[in-house]
């Protein structure tokens, strides 16, 4: 979907439309919080995602600042699912506003029936969509993004070397910015095209067997992974960042607890899973970014023992400096046992847990994520 968030915002205000949009936070430009998503009038400022909503600002002070409705925009995510739904039983939605579709099934010419899902959603739901078409999810996934808004481009399968060849590296996945700075540095490589001059053997001796080699075929267009119409969490998490630093030991720990009950309400709650492994994340005002987990003996949907656990897991980190965000992460994730299976463990059974540290100290932009 073309600027999701606001593009609904512009469809229900129609006085917003035309004019720079930006969604973040609770839509105040000044606080603390990220650009969610960004009108395409607003991109022209050279306002992104993830930027810091202060940023945004600076970049376009007449943008109109409204807060993240995720209630509404969930709503028309799953209009738009259903309408999907309604082309192919194999969907699968990536986020909110977007999905995967196989349509492998059909005898249609594929440029038409994108047309027809395009009128659709501009007729049933007001809103624009980018479609891609290809052979495989990664092809599909590039072509969906040329030329948007409202862009359908097709890159048959024939052709999709020669398509990707002049795009940038990081339009594959696997390559964030990170790795594709150390290809530019160790190779000068910044397309799709230099990658593919790469031998096998050199980027695998450059990135470790298994990610050259995975590059090495997604360079070329290559990509067997299906279209998975079912699939389970991995983990839950909220984080909140503070607009003010904190220093007090005790904002910290009823934050910690508040947002552990928000992630124990939707995984244990709502979806019914048991939680083995509880995360706390801390960043300091320096952007200097710290975990501590603990891996409980077996899974539990004690809420007593999961925000136990989560303040134990704030108190091991240092706390020696001001605090801008905190996060709480349960994953390990496990359904109730059957009839007769072990019960959820006490505090007691915790004795011999030992917690795993995990340092993941460092520096960065003013950039948080949502």
């Amino acid at each position: 979907m073309d600027a999701f968030f606001a593009a609904i915002e512009q469809l229900r205000r129609p006085e917003l439309r035309g004019r720079p949009v930006v969604v973040g936070g609770d839509g105040d430009p000044r606080k603390r919080g990220v650009v969610s998503t960004a009108s395409y009038e607003a991109r022209r400022y050279g306002i992104r995602s993830a930027m810091p909503l202060r940023h945004a600002l600076r970049a376009c002070p007449h943008a109109v600042f409204l807060p993240v409705d995720f209630e509404t925009y969930r709503a028309y995510s799953a209009r738009l699912m259903a309408l999907l739904r309604e082309y192919t039983p194999l969907v699968e939605p990536v986020s909110l506003d977007e999905a995967f579709l196989d349509c492998s099934h059909r005898t249609e010419d594929p440029l038409a029936l994108a047309r027809e899902i395009q009128a659709r959603i501009r007729a049933e739901l007001g809103l624009t969509a980018s479609i891609g078409i290809g052979p495989n999810k990664l092809v599909a996934k590039i072509a969906a993004n040329l030329q948007k808004p409202e862009g359908l481009t097709m890159i048959s399968a024939e052709e999709v070397e020669e398509r990707l060849r002049p795009l940038p590296v990081q339009v594959l996945w696997g390559v964030g910015p990170k790795t594709a700075a150390y290809l530019k540095q160790t190779h000068n490589i910044e397309t799709v095209g230099d990658l593919q001059a790469l031998p096998l053997a050199v980027l695998q001796e450059t990135l470790g067997p298994r990610h050259g080699e995975d590059l090495y075929r997604l360079c070329r267009g290559e990509d067997d992974s299906p279209v998975v119409t079912a699939w389970e969490p991995k983990s839950y998490s909220r984080e909140t960042t503070f607009q003010v630093d904190v220093r007090r030991r005790e904002t910290l720990v009823r934050t910690v607890r508040a947002l552990g009950r928000e992630v124990w309400a939707e995984c244990v709650r709502e979806d019914g899973y048991r939680v083995r492994t509880v995360t706390v994340k801390v960043r300091y005002h320096t952007f200097r970014t710290q975990t501590r987990a603990l891996t409980l003996p077996q899974a539990t949907d004690d809420l007593d023992l999961l925000l136990r656990t989560a303040v134990d897991l704030l108190h091991r980190h240092t706390l020696d400096r001001p605090v801008r965000l905190v996060g709480v992460r349960f994953s390990g994730l496990a359904r109730p046992p059957t009839e007769g299976a072990a019960a959820s463990p006490s505090q007691t059974d915790l004795v011999g847990a030992q917690p795993a540290f995990l340092d993941t100290s460092r520096r960065t932009a003013s950039r948080t994520s949502s």
